[in-house]
Formats: C-alpha cells, sequence, structure tokens
C-alpha cells in the first residue's frame, strides 16, 4: 500500500512539473502512463473533471479536463491503452455554455 500511495505522488509531482514546464517550453516532453492514474492526478493535483471527449478516427481518444479555477489539461488515450497528458494551460472558458444561451 505504501508503494502506491508514493507512486501516485510521483506522478502528481510529474504532472505538475509537465504543466510548469510546458509554460517554458513547447518541447516539453508529454507525461505519459495508466489513465486511471492520470486522471485521478489531475483531480487530486488541480481538482480538474473530465468535460468532454472526442475521438480521432481509429487511433485514440482525447479528452479535456478543466477546474472550476480555469485550469485545463488535454489526455490522449491510443488504441494499445497508452494515457499521454499533451496540452495543459489556464484561463479555460466554457464556449458551449454561451453558445447555448444565445450570447
Amino acid at each position: 500500500m505504501a508503494h502506491k500511495f508514493s507512486f501516485r505522488w510521483i506522478w502528481i509531482a510529474a504532472i505538475g512539473a509537465a504543466l510548469a514546464l510546458s509554460t517554458l517550453s513547447a518541447q516539453a516532453q508529454f507525461v505519459c502512463g495508466g489513465h486511471s492514474d492520470l486522471v485521478a492526478g489531475l483531480a487530486q493535483a488541480f481538482q480538474q473533471k473530465q468535460i468532454g471527449y472526442g475521438v480521432v478516427g481509429q487511433a485514440a481518444i482525447v479528452e479535456v479536463y478543466v477546474s472550476a479555477s480555469g485550469t485545463w489539461s488535454m489526455l490522449v488515450t491510443d488504441v494499445q491503452g497508452r494515457s499521454c497528458i499533451f496540452a495543459t494551460g489556464e484561463g479555460w472558458e466554457n464556449t458551449a455554455i454561451a453558445t447555448a444561451q444565445g450570447i
């Protein structure tokens, strides 16, 4: 149990480092791992929840995770089940709500 606990904190640290590096360099490496571990890390470290997903042909699924404070992450999972966070940022605006309200 202790080993699994420390493993999760390593993922949270890796996600945080990726978020910090993504603002510094467009060539920052992706953070990859198990889907459930990455989703748990986004929830624990940034309070992000999934707001949508889409299918990329027969190659992958792309998911968008957003927090109430406006931080966001995009996660892609390929057909082999490998998941990677490939984009992160701040200032998410939900335009779907504005479009539905006719704004």
